[in-house]
């Protein structure tokens, strides 16, 4: 038996912290504050800072695996947490600012969070639930230049009084960095811990992924929150290899957004189908007058994809790039793009495989499992429960029992999302679980009725949904919002569905409506619309 020579040596984000001063220190990062106006930074500013945040916390009492909360939009001192409050061997803790003020509460005493780090626009929204979370200290960023009242501590203050030397706290690989709840539209949120090893992972497989891979030479605008799974972990793929980091801050509306693109020729951005729903509707409204920059690329997931999109941004000069995953995912697992065998298709089903949730990232093992238990073959059609495992896949929630009914025996996490898989690998979200339409034994997909539905030159945004039906079980309900000005009736809409459904999978009716409710990270939150009209 022959050994290998090469020696353990721990995988560390604070391995990217130092690549980052050390490597690219010229590197930018531009942070729009809540007035629009920017801040510059630098890679080397980044480095001493982060440093500096970590020695106050040690100087504060942090304690090895102790929780820092954060509530935040993007800016350059959430950066700083990122990779500050692991180099002093604490956890940071992504506090989702669009929850209800008791659940922001409940969740951070469920974690166990010490500390707080609070944009002073946001105080507002913290004062709705201080006295419910028993936090020690509470660092607020001053990004409006306001004076900040005791017993808070300004974070800039903090950060300044913190001792000139500082070491890195030692730790294993298997150690916590950082952790994130499931956004909780079924029951109380969910903690999902990442390890040092498991961001690290991540950041290599989606670095290895030439699709969505983010280059030195890039400008990178992650409009997807910091605090919703780690802003999909671009901070630490922009520190690996570099590049420069654009971070909108509270200013996510399409004209605000289009105009952030152009003023930093951004190169590619990151965000959910309803940001870049909205930013489509301005750029056709009027692509005299709002454009994109040429060539600009954009990751878009969090939940699926109409193809007319990729086609709409592709008019513009644009191409998207969907991804697939979830919180307990790191979150991406998988990525479209194209592959060697693939390269001769037509331009139909380049669109069509480009509005697919793509193949799964190195590392990550994936697997179709239906009703049956049995497992599903890969051959486009056949339907089953996506299931997948890796070494950044989450093994269970904090401080929760093991979840049968969502890990297997064999350590596969049960996503809830029904798929297909191709020959190619090419994965295919056809629903989740809670939201197929069943009707009358057969099975209909809301996500492919949805897409078809906003394929429609009158229909902005569409869901489907399942009501009960003496007769059939469940038959399908479409609530369709109207582009402005823009005019349809349900019968046209069945129509417009008719060629690509059977007769008896088109929906009998379909509500008008002014908007859909949308969950705290951006989703179509179906649930309200079941509570609605049940």
């Amino acid at each position: 038996m022959i050994r290998s020579t090469m020696p353990r040596v721990a995988l560390s984000v604070n391995h990217l912290l130092e690549r980052a001063g050390r490597l690219f220190p010229q590197s930018e990062i531009v942070s729009r504050m809540p007035d629009k106006s920017l801040v510059r930074h630098s890679n080397a500013e980044l480095y001493r800072r982060a440093r500096q945040l970590a020695a106050a916390l040690l100087e504060a009492g942090l304690k090895k695996g102790d929780r820092v909360a954060t509530l935040c939009w993007n800016h350059y001192a959430h950066l700083e947490c990122y990779f500050g409050i692991p180099a002093a061997g604490g956890v940071m803790h992504t506090l989702n600012l669009r929850l209800s003020p008791d659940e922001i509460a409940w969740i951070a005493n469920h974690a166990c969070d010490r500390f707080l780090v609070v944009d002073d626009v946001l105080l507002p929204l913290l004062e709705r639930f201080r006295a419910a979370a028993k936090l020690e200290r509470i660092l607020v960023v001053p990004l409006t230049g306001a004076p900040v009242k005791a017993p808070d501590l300004s974070y800039e203050v903090f950060i300044e009084r913190a001792p000139k030397d500082f070491v890195y706290v030692p730790h294993d690989e298997d150690d916590a960095v950082s952790m994130c709840y499931t956004s909780g539209t079924t029951g109380r949120p969910k903690g999902v811990v990442y390890s040092h090893r498991s961001t690290l992972l991540h950041t290599l497989a989606v670095g290895a992924t030439a699709s969505c891979a983010i280059r030195g030479d890039d400008t990178v605008c992650p409009v997807v929150p910091m605090f919703h799974a780690n802003a999909w972990g671009m901070p630490y793929c922009c520190a690996m290899v570099g590049a420069r980091l654009v971070l909108p801050g509270p200013h996510l509306a399409p004209a605000d957004l289009i105009e952030l693109f152009n003023s930093e020729k951004v190169t590619i951005a990151f965000g959910v189908p309803t940001i870049w729903l909205g930013i489509l509707q301005l750029l056709d409204s009027d692509p005299q007058h709002h454009r994109l920059p040429s060539g600009m690329r954009m990751l878009i997931g969090g939940a699926a994809l109409p193809e007319t999109v990729v086609r709409g941004f592709a008019r513009h000069g644009a191409k998207v790039v969907v991804g697939w995953g979830m919180t307990e995912t790191s979150p991406v697992a998988s990525v479209s793009g194209t592959k060697a065998e693939l390269l001769e298709i037509d331009e139909d089903e380049r669109f069509r495989r480009a509005a697919m949730a793509g193949v799964p990232l190195p590392l990550i093992e994936a697997r179709l499992v239906g009703d049956d238990g049995s497992e599903r073959p890969w051959d486009g059609v056949s339907l089953g429960e996506l299931q997948v495992r890796g070494p950044f896949v989450t093994g269970g929630y904090h401080e929760m029992p093991f979840d049968v009914e969502k890990f297997t025996a064999d350590g596969f996490l049960r996503t809830g999302d029904v798929a297909a898989i191709d020959p190619h690998a090419f994965i295919r979200i056809a629903d989740r679980i809670k939201d197929l339409v069943k009707s009358g034994g057969e099975w209909i997909s809301s996500v492919d009725m949805e897409g078809h539905l906003m394929a429609h030159a009158a229909i902005l945004e569409a869901a489907v949904i399942a009501m009960p039906d003496p007769k059939w079980g469940e038959r399908p309900l479409a609530c369709v919002v109207l582009k402005p000005g823009a005019r349809a009736t349900a019968e046209e809409l069945r129509q417009h569905l008719a060629p690509h459904f059977a007769s008896w999978q088109l929906p009998e009716r379909i509500e008008f409506i002014e908007a859909i409710p949308r969950t705290s990270t951006g989703k179509f939150w179906k649930a309200k619309l079941r509570e609605r009209y049940r």
